[in-house]
């Protein structure tokens, strides 16, 4: 199962979802890219991905081959995350054959109704929907 998780800013929401999904899939080949290089450097701690990769052509690589897409809200929106998502990063993201599971952020004048900040029932429930996706090769 190939599984991507894309980040900017610091990484931090991304090392976090790293670590939750191996443990989860721990047979999953893991790809992170970092929108920018703190980002991916941040990833890169977490010592749970397969591969790592910087900037807007290697989301649009790895969302090429991904079975499922991971990150924050943002990264499927035109100039989300203070303009670190370029129109060809979100379109590459929304266009891909891959299954989404975007993490909702009230940041960057977005507001997404009904989610409260920094709730870690929203990650738990990202994580069982992954396990659900991955079936049997988790």
């Amino acid at each position: 199962m190939k599984i991507l998780v894309i980040d900017g800013q610091g990484g931090r929401l991304g090392r976090k979802l790293l670590e939750n999904i191996r443990k989860i899939c721990p047979e999953a080949e893991i790809t992170a890219v970092g929108t920018n290089s703190i980002a991916t450097q941040n990833m890169m701690n977490s010592g749970c991905a397969d591969h790592l990769a910087t900037g807007e052509n290697a989301v649009i690589v790895a969302c090429r081959t991904a079975k499922i897409i991971v990150g924050p809200f943002g990264i499927a929106t035109a100039d989300a995350m203070m303009g670190e998502i370029s129109p060809a990063m979100a379109n590459a993201v929304a266009s891909s054959s891959g299954y989404r599971v975007l993490i909702p952020m009230n940041l960057c004048s977005t507001y997404i109704a009904g989610v409260t900040a920094g709730s870690a029932a929203i990650l738990e429930d990202a994580m069982q929907h992954i396990r659900q996706l991955a079936g049997e090769e988790c």
